[in-house]
Order: structure tokens, then sequence, then C-alpha cells
């Protein structure tokens, strides 16, 4: 399952984003991960999730994002969910059509290997593509 929390700056994107991540937590037995540019939510997500900084590995577009992802995955087989912060802060040259891709990755991914993705993105969600709309 891919869900998509959409908004523009200050819309409360990110304070949804750590409600879902504790709560998930709490009720998940599987390891969750969240991929953030920084350490912005060093603390207001539960300890048991694994915080991820992107910007401490490079990580410059859609192709390294998978890669890492799928390197996570290979580390870890338990992880069930992972949520991705400010997505359009770790993609430099963000795409609607490369976002739209790697959405859909994202579910093909999710299906194969029993895993949740939850994804921010800074945008008005009246611009929403029909493959991000279908994810919201």
């Amino acid at each position: 399952m891919v869900k998509v929390i959409m908004g523009l700056k200050g819309s409360g994107k990110t304070k949804q984003l750590i409600e879902t991540i504790n709560e998930t937590v709490r009720q998940d037995h599987g390891s969750v991960v969240c991929i953030e540019k920084g350490n912005a939510l060093k603390y207001d997500v539960n300890y048991r999730c694994r915080l991820i900084n992107a910007g401490e590995y490079e990580l410059f577009g859609y192709t390294f994002l998978k890669g890492f992802i799928c390197g996570l995955h290979a580390g870890n087989f338990d992880i069930t969910n992972i949520f991705i912060d400010s997505f359009y802060k770790i993609i430099a040259e963000p795409t609607p059509e490369k976002t739209d891709e790697f959405l859909t990755w994202c579910e093909e991914f999710g299906k194969v290997n029993n895993m949740n993705f939850t994804i921010s993105l800074s945008q008005a969600p009246e611009t929403a593509t029909e493959t991000i709309k279908k994810y919201m």
C-alpha cells in the first residue's frame, strides 16, 4: 500500500506523518523506517522507528532512492513500513512523471515484499497528477 500526504508548506503534513509513524510503531510488529532530509523528526517519533537522514547518503534522484530502499530491505526483511518525509527535498530534481513512476514502483515493491509506504509531498493537492490522487 502507498499513501501520499500532500499539501503546501505549513499545512500539517509533518504532524500527520509523525502521528501515523507513532501509531504504526505501536500497532505493528515489524520494523518501521523513516527517511528524512536532516534530523527534524529526531525527538518527535517513537525511538523504535529507524530514522535515516537521507542527506548522509547523497540520494540524488529516484533511481538512487529506489536502490537505497532495496538495500534497506535486503538488510532487514522485517521492514513493514517505510515513511518518506519531504520527498521533494530528498529528490534533487523532481518531475511529475518521475514521481508517478516512483509511486507505482513503491506499490509494486510493497506488494511483493509486504511493505507499506507513506510519502509526504510539498505540493498543492489541486496540482496532483492522477497517479498521485490515486494514493491520496
